[in-house]
């Protein structure tokens, strides 16, 4: 499954979307995604932001061994989106077992 984190964008044909980060881990949990592409401004920073589902993926790959899906960020936030690559790169190193020394 493709998932598409998104409040205001159009769905990409062929994702399932959703609007909140609890349902995008919902799904992660699940081991269903092998796709995810994450907005970060979401309307309710409240319910959370695309942020918090690197923050997820990547304890879940420290901790639990949890194998992560393909991320992609479309957030237009430019600060936002540093920090969610620089997520992805951690997530990545994690998974790989590459050490920082």
């Amino acid at each position: 499954m493709k998932v598409y984190l998104d409040d205001e964008r159009s769905t990409p044909e062929g994702w399932t979307r959703v609007y909140w980060p609890d349902e995008a881990v919902a799904l992660l949990a699940a081991g269903e995604v092998a796709e995810i592409s994450l907005d970060h401004d979401l309307g309710d920073d409240k319910r959370g932001t695309g942020y918090d589902v690197i923050l997820w993926i990547e304890e879940a790959v420290a901790l639990r061994g949890f194998s992560p899906p393909i991320i992609f960020v479309h957030s237009a936030n430019s600060s936002a989106r540093e920090k969610m690559e620089a997520g992805i790169a951690a997530i990545r190193r994690l998974a790989t077992g590459y050490k920082v020394s």
